[in-house]
Order: C-alpha cells, then sequence, then structure tokens
C-alpha cells in the first residue's frame, strides 16, 4: 500500500476533520466463533508501511503488522459479538454490535469514520462507506489487520479446548475438514447454529437443544 492510499484520510483532514477512524470486520464467514469488528485511528505522522487488505497478506506480515498498528497507531478498539449473539439477532446486526462495541474502545473519539461497505445506523459522526475499503484506505486496512488477527488468535485459543474441530487450522470456515469434524462429534458452544449450512449438514440434529 502506497501513500495513495492515504487519500480518503488525507482528504477529511484538509475538510478540517483531525481524528480520521478506519473501521473493518472479519469472520462474518466461519461456522463458528465470534464475529470480529476493529478501529484504528492512524498517526499520520508515523505511518507503518505494509497495510494492505488482511486476507492479502501473509500470518507473518499480519503478525508483525498487528504489533505495530497497535504500538503506533493514535487509538484502537477491537469489539467481538458471540456466536450466541450471532444466532440471536442474525450475522449482520451482529456485525453491527461488534463495531459499536469497538468504536466504544477507541482511546481517543474521531471526528471522522472510514468504513469497508457495511452501514452503521447508530453512527453519528460524518463517514464514509466503500467497497473493499480496506485495499484502498490505510486506516480501513489496519482496522482489517487488527480484527483478522485478533480473531485468528482467539480461534487457535479455543481450538486447545475443542481440539477435535481443527479450530486453529481453518479458524471457523467450512472447509472439508471442518464438515467432517461437524458430522463425528455434532456442534459445540462456538458453532452458529442458525446457519443454513450447519442446518443442511446436520438436519435431524437439534440445534439449539442446549442453548
Amino acid at each position: 500500500m502506497n501513500n495513495d492510499h492515504y487519500h480518503y484520510e488525507n482528504y477529511a483532514r484538509t475538510a478540517g476533520y483531525q481524528l480520521v477512524a478506519g473501521g473493518d470486520e472479519a469472520g462474518r464467514g466461519p461456522w463458528a466463533g465470534p464475529v470480529y469488528a476493529a478501529f484504528v485511528i492512524l498517526d499520520d505522522k508515523q505511518r507503518i508501511e505494509g497495510l494492505d487488505d488482511s486476507k492479502k497478506l501473509s500470518r507473518k506480515q499480519r503478525r508483525t503488522l498487528f504489533e505495530q498498528i497497535r504500538g503506533q497507531a493514535l487509538a484502537f478498539g477491537v469489539g467481538t459479538a458471540s456466536p450466541e449473539e450471532i444466532d440471536r439477532i442474525n450475522i449482520l446486526e451482529a456485525t453491527r454490535l461488534a463495531f459499536k462495541r469497538a468504536f466504544a474502545e477507541l482511546q481517543q473519539s474521531p471526528d471522522y469514520v472510514l468504513l469497508d461497505f457495511i452501514k452503521l445506523p447508530w453512527l453519528q459522526l460524518p463517514h464514509q462507506a466503500f467497497a473493499r475499503g480496506e485495499s484502498i484506505s490505510a486506516s480501513v486496512a489496519a482496522a482489517s489487520i487488527l480484527a483478522k488477527e485478533a480473531r485468528d488468535r482467539y480461534m487457535e485459543e479455543v481450538a486447545q479446548t475443542y481440539p477435535q474441530y481443527g479450530f486453529d487450522k481453518h479458524m471457523g470456515y467450512g472447509t472439508a475438514v471442518h464438515q467432517q469434524a461437524l458430522l463425528a462429534h455434532g456442534p459445540c458452544p462456538l458453532h452458529r447454529r442458525s446457519f443454513k449450512p450447519i442446518k443442511k449438514l446436520l438436519p435431524d440434529e437439534n440445534l439449539f437443544s442446549c442453548l
């Protein structure tokens, strides 16, 4: 990512906004685990090299950038919504809830917000949302990296509690290995039981019997 990826941040600052936050999420698609969201306010005087869409980066690059962002950003916040919340209010509303929690964790209050393409009805600040925001905005890319790496670390941690599912390998996505584990062991508390692929895979199981 080059200086052109600070275009939206620079435009907001020239319009009079001083603290520009970028926001992005990770984990809307997996069959298991929380959805994560993050906001980052970058320091324009201390630019971080290598920021990009987290999906385009290697795990090693994400880990390095994760620490740099946390150490050099003016402010950041990470929020989550649980599998139970996803099942209760749906994945879109749970993602919005994770964003709201991430916003509340910011150490400074932004006056302008850049988002990957999602509408946040609760957000009252001036903001702009655009498709593939993590590929064209440095601060959105930084938020993408924080959300993705934080979620991956969580899934690796819970894999020790539920080793039979291999969460540390697929991070909850519906891979063939994950499907076979679900067929063999049934769902655990981390699974999103309202998701259609799980209902289709386990049509005869009462997926909400233990909730």
